[in-house]
């Protein structure tokens, strides 16, 4: 009888003991799901964050990065646009016909007072479309002396001179130094040629007694839409 309830103690012990530990394991289970689970919930967590950051747009730096790239991208667009403007300039003007002296009109004028040692010579384009005036005027005052005056380089125009309908170039034209031991003669008419045509353009020399030439000081500057100060001054 003792030996019955003794069993009966033994077996309600280990029930008990078996419970205890049962409880545990579920209990261990149930922490290692919730650790498990903790680092799953700190990405979605920061996918959340990101996704939101990316919503605000330019706020943040590497948006305003992206931004200030294109800006940058953009301006040296824009930049870069004014160089094939001025590469078209320079095609359509070497696309522009020569001016032939069929083309202009030369005339000459003096240049400033007594003792009269430049003049200026005029070429008028009086077609009705564009010419582009090349070089320099060729020069020779005199039946004597074959030979076209010098030209001075630094006078040279940067761009093509294109005229228009109507528009002028200008050349200025050193006759002498002025001075009254000069051995000057005098020129009441002279012959200019263009750069590329072999036509011979007689022009009147201005004032009502002509011009007073020295050949060997004789110089003559390129055309130039306009005279330019210290360019021309020779």
């Amino acid at each position: 009888m003792n030996t019955a309830r003794h069993r009966s103690a033994l077996l309600a012990l280990a029930g008990t003991a078996l419970a205890v530990s049962l409880t545990a394991c579920q209990s261990g289970s149930g922490t290692e799901s919730s650790a498990a689970a903790s680092p799953a919930a700190t990405v979605a967590s920061s996918s959340t964050g990101a996704a939101a950051t990316a919503a605000q747009g330019t706020d943040t730096p590497g948006a305003a990065g992206s931004a200030n790239a294109a800006s940058s991208t953009g301006a040296k667009g824009s930049a870069g646009s004014t160089g094939s403007a001025g590469g078209s300039g320079e095609q359509a003007a070497a696309s522009t016909p020569v001016c032939t002296a069929r083309d202009v009109r030369v005339t000459a004028a003096r240049q400033d007072g007594p003792p009269y040692t430049h003049i200026v010579l005029t070429a008028k384009n009086t077609t009705g479309h564009s010419c582009r005036l090349t070089g320099f005027p060729h020069v020779q005052f005199l039946e004597s002396h074959k030979e076209d005056v010098p030209a001075v380089a630094k006078s040279k125009p940067a761009a093509p001179v294109v005229l228009a309908a109507g528009a002028p170039a200008y050349a200025l034209v050193k006759l002498s130094d002025g001075g009254v031991d000069e051995d000057n003669e005098p020129v009441s008419a002279f012959s200019v040629m263009l750069e590329g045509d072999s036509t011979v353009i007689a022009v009147t020399a201005p004032g009502s007694e002509g011009i007073a030439v020295d050949p060997a000081k004789a110089l003559t500057g390129y055309w130039t839409p306009e005279l330019r100060n210290g360019a021309d001054d020779f």
